[in-house]
Order: structure tokens, then sequence, then C-alpha cells
């Protein structure tokens, strides 16, 4: 199971956070990483965590202004990105441009989406692995695993009609190891979460708890 924590733009301090996932992952032996904002990328990678970056965008070098280049985030010392996360949604050929920009910067690729149907649209694209986020449980207390596990279960079985090789991540309202065990036996092979982490009054404790399961 690979836990993915995505900072957003909290006012949490990423090192903080970092330092605590790094010293878990080993303890553990469990895959974790954390997704900064672009400004924090190197920073975190410092700590020695693995460092995904929040958004890539479908540019090469060249004239665009205020994007963020795959190229410099995986030089930053990222291994991954999202991509199309709920609240940085892109249109089809856009998630498929940065998905080749960031594996031209050899970066992983994670491509969020609401529901099964979306789930088996962006497969096609061909990233390493997509993520189910129902919008209106993000950032709650219910995980998406407890309070509708069929979207979980269609997810899954939607990527593998597509690629096989995708793997599907669970995402929105994760925050206890209860909703990490039951993503994985609902076929997840990862978890996407926030605020159970960037907000948690202690990080490591809260990252503790999700990998007790494991």
């Amino acid at each position: 199971m690979f836990i993915l924590v995505n900072l957003k733009a909290y006012p949490c301090d990423p090192i903080e956070v970092a330092t605590a996932a790094k010293d878990v992952a080993e303890e553990s032996g469990v895959r974790i990483a954390v997704s900064p904002q672009a400004a924090d990328v190197r920073r975190v990678a410092e700590t020695g965590v693995e460092t995904w970056a929040q958004h890539v965008d479908p540019n090469d070098y060249g004239s665009h202004t205020g994007s963020t280049l795959a190229e410099a985030v995986a030089d930053a010392g990222a291994e991954g990105t999202l991509v199309n996360h709920s609240e940085k949604r892109m249109k089809l050929a856009d998630i498929d441009g940065s998905v080749r920009a960031a594996e031209r910067a050899g970066l992983e690729t994670c491509v969020c989406a609401n529901n099964p149907a979306q789930i088996g649209a962006v497969a096609a694209l061909g990233p390493d692995s997509v993520a189910v986020e129902p919008p209106e449980l993000i950032g709650g207390d219910v995980s998406v695993s407890t309070a509708d596990p069929d979207i979980v279960e269609d997810a899954v079985a939607a990527a593998a009609n597509v690629d096989e090789d995708v793997d599907v991540f669970c995402g929105a309202g994760i925050s206890s190891g209860d909703d990490v065990a039951a993503a994985g036996d609902l076929g997840a092979t990862g978890i996407l979460l926030a605020s159970g982490v960037a907000k948690a009054d202690d990080p490591r404790a809260a990252l503790e708890d999700l990998v007790a399961p494991l």
C-alpha cells in the first residue's frame, strides 16, 4: 500500500510532515510520499522523503510564464506528480499533455478523477496510477471506502478494463488506519489523503495510525 500525503496549500510545516513521513516509512516499511506546494518541493525532497509535485503543466520549455514545468520539479527532487486533482481540474487533452510531460521528465504519475467512468477515461492515457476522489467527500470525515465502497470497487474494475498495469488509489476522507485497510480490501493499492495528516496536531502520530494495519 502506497500512502501519498498531499499538503495542498494548508498552513502546515512541510518539513515537519516530511520528516515524520520519512521516519514512519523507514520504521514501518510502508511506502509514504509527501506532495508539497511547488515552492517547497526542493526543501521537502532534501529531507529524504519521497516527494511528489501537486501538478505539472502540459508544456515543454519555452514561453509559458506561470507554468509548472515537469523538468523543474524533477530537478528540485520530485519523483512523481499528481495530475487533475479535484482542486486543479484539467481538460482531457491537457491531462494527456501533463502525463506526457511527466514521463519526459522521469516523473511517476497519478491522475485523479471523480468517478469510475472518469477513471476509465484517464486510465486510457497510460498514467502509472489513478485516484478516485468523489469531490463531495474531499476534506471530510467520512472516507470514500466507507461512504460508497462501490465507487472504489467500480474504479478498480474500470481501470483494469482499460489497462491492468494502472494502479488505483483511493482518496477523499481517508484519515485512519481502518480507512486504509478498507480501501485495500476493495482493491486499491494506494491512498491519497491531505487533511488527515497535514491538519493533524501530531503528523507523526497520524501517519503511525495510518500504517498500523499494514
